[in-house]
């Protein structure tokens, strides 16, 4: 039996923002209409609160508890934060073992597996990161020295100013001698692993940064100290950052100009799928990806071929010549969110709440980003990627091609609605507390899933929409191929890029701040992984609910964005209740079967 425990805010949809971009004139500003329609119904917020999970104080309690520890103990690798860590994790599941599970409703037994789930994961995180440090010791040894000077003025005692001074002294003749060291060939502790080494000289540089943060404390306000430690520390920040570049240097192992990253492996990447309740091997997850790349490489061929081509490849570039002049770019981008609003009114059943429409907006985003994002971003303000006056020639085009209108016919719905600003709206307004289990796997999936429910139902308008919407999906299963190849070792940024380019066809330039994006620290790493698979498992759960009855469509899309930021797997424990859950609960749906066999 399949269950909606909400009853989303149900008003009539109105758009009035778009309006044809302003040419010779400028057009005066008139007020949007529909604005008294933007006050719910607040029965169905009365309706919603009686189904509100009753464990999510402790969710809130346990986020809140987390960051400060966080933001207490948080050196990296510091010997302190690890043991009050463990401490803080084991305790938590400790208290959690004497929670009654049976007395909790459907919404607060699945905040208790999602805890569960969240704490298992971070315990595992510390057991990778105290076991790294072994490896990286013999490259570190001032590491205890500068975590101690910090943990002293936490405490708040008083330093002395000669003896800070000596220590900062030390510090700084330590690093200079194991610089002397490694580039003599010489490496403490004998040969080590280049991700291991760039991991340290990422140590190296936190801790520079703690001691700045130790130092910046007391000079000033404390003249003694400050008279004896302000030269001794300048000296110890310089040789500090020195020796981590001479790490990643002379160790680091060659790695590209592309992008300096740390590939983690086969048991890194079996966690983190564990976490994500992903019950699928990276192997079985790249076959997945190359069955989808083999399905578009065929669509892109039928679509060529009615633009007149022989090759795909040939029709993609006649399409990426499409760019509009760039004062032109905004314009465009409202016109393409209209269509999609009034299409998705047309053709699908989902709430779409009139202030969602009225308050997103649009902003260029600067030449420095797009080195790192080629392409748009999203949320309740999409950030438009294309060349301004100072790039480069060479990169102003290949911007200009790989932003083209048809391949924009996917990514604006994907960042505004019914993707990630939908999400932002409505996720701030339902279940927030389960922000803390955001997952990319229901955030880019999400977004991914509708980009699949409008290319079935007909969006593209012609072949060249085809040929953009295309180059984005079979983009994603890319990505699925060039990062679990990538953190397995078995492929390195340049390949990733030439596969990008080669098979995909991006601009080189693109595919080089793609790379960069994918691996240079700020995502997880399944995060690229996670557009396709997530937004197959949203397609395989609508299948399973609505395909089968159990769900309107308009049911189940309103479920899925008032559940929150969960695993698409616990998306699904929440929305059927023949499936049993317990405090072990831990999913094993295999919505794409064996794709190895």
């Amino acid at each position: 039996m399949t269950r909606l425990r909400y009853a989303l805010i149900a008003a009539p949809f109105a758009l009035a923002l778009f309006a044809a971009p302003v040419a010779a004139q400028q057009a005066a500003a008139v007020a949007p209409d529909g604005w008294e329609q933007t006050v719910p119904d607040l029965s169905s917020l009365v309706e919603f609160d009686d189904e509100v999970s009753n464990f999510s104080v402790a969710v809130v309690r346990y986020d809140a508890d987390r960051r400060a520890v966080d933001r207490r103990y948080g050196i990296p690798y510091s010997y302190i934060y690890h043991d009050r860590l463990r401490t803080f994790l084991t305790d938590w599941l400790d208290r959690m073992g004497d929670v009654d599970f049976g007395r909790l409703n459907r919404e607060g037994q699945v905040d208790y597996i999602l805890l569960r789930n969240r704490v298992e994961f971070e315990l595992a995180m510390l057991d990778e990161d105290e076991a790294a440090v072994p490896e990286m010791a013999p490259l570190v040894p001032f590491a205890r020295t500068i975590i101690d000077l910090q943990e002293t003025r936490h405490q708040g005692a008083r330093p002395e100013g000669r003896p800070s001074a000596e220590a900062l002294d030390d510090i700084a003749d330590e690093a200079e001698a194991l610089m002397e060291r490694i580039r003599a060939g010489d490496v403490p502790g004998g040969e080590i692993h280049p991700v291991a080494a760039r991991r340290a000289a990422a140590w190296v540089r936190a801790l520079e940064d703690t001691l700045e943060n130790w130092y910046s404390h007391y000079m000033g306000y404390d003249p003694i100290f400050t008279w004896w430690t302000e030269v001794p520390s300048e000296h110890a920040s310089e040789v500090l950052l020195a020796y981590a570049d001479a790490i990643e240097a002379e160790l680091g192992g060659g790695e590209s100009e592309i992008v300096n990253g740390m590939p983690i492996g086969a048991a890194g990447l079996e966690a983190h799928l564990r976490h994500e309740m992903i019950p699928y091997t990276p192997e079985e997850l790249i076959a997945i990806a190359e069955q989808e790349f083999a399905w578009m490489e065929e669509a892109l061929v039928d679509a060529a071929r009615e633009m007149g081509y022989d090759d795909w490849r040939d029709a993609q570039e006649a399409v990426k010549e499409m760019a509009v002049d760039p004062g032109e770019k905004p314009g465009l981008i409202y016109d393409l969110e209209r269509q999609s609003i009034d299409f998705l009114e047309q053709n699908a059943e989902i709430t779409l709440p009139p202030l969602a429409s009225e308050i997103w907006r649009a902003q260029m985003m600067s030449p420095e980003r797009q080195r790192i994002n080629a392409f748009f971003l999203g949320g309740e303000t999409i950030t438009i990627s294309y060349p301004t006056n100072t790039m480069e020639h060479d990169f102003k085009l290949m911007s200009m091609r790989g932003n083209n209108p048809h391949f924009n016919r996917a990514t604006v719905h994907h960042e505004l609605i019914p993707g990630h600003h939908l999400q932002g709206f409505m996720t701030s307004r339902f279940n927030p507390h389960r922000g803390m289990f955001s997952t990319p796997f229901w955030g880019e999936g999400w977004a991914l899933y509708w980009e699949i429910v409008l290319w079935d139902r007909g969006f593209p308008r012609g072949p060249e929409d085809e040929i953009g919407m295309l180059f984005w999906r079979m983009h994603r299963a890319a990505r699925i191929m060039f990062s679990l190849n990538y953190h397995l070792e078995n492929w390195t940024p340049e390949e990733a890029v030439d596969f990008l380019v080669d098979r995909v066809g991006h601009e080189r330039s693109n595919a080089e701040a793609e790379v960069r994006r994918s691996f240079q620290g700020n995502y997880s790493p399944l995060y690229q992984v996670a557009y396709m698979i997530g937004g197959m498992q949203f397609d395989a759960l609508y299948d399973e609910l609505v395909e089968a009855g159990h769900m309107t469509e308009r049911e189940y899309h309103d479920a899925v964005l008032q559940g929150g930021r969960i695993p698409v797997a616990m998306v699904r424990a929440r929305l059927t209740d023949s499936i049993d859950l317990s405090p072990g609960y831990r999913p094993e749906w295999r919505w794409a079967g064996d794709p190895l066999n």
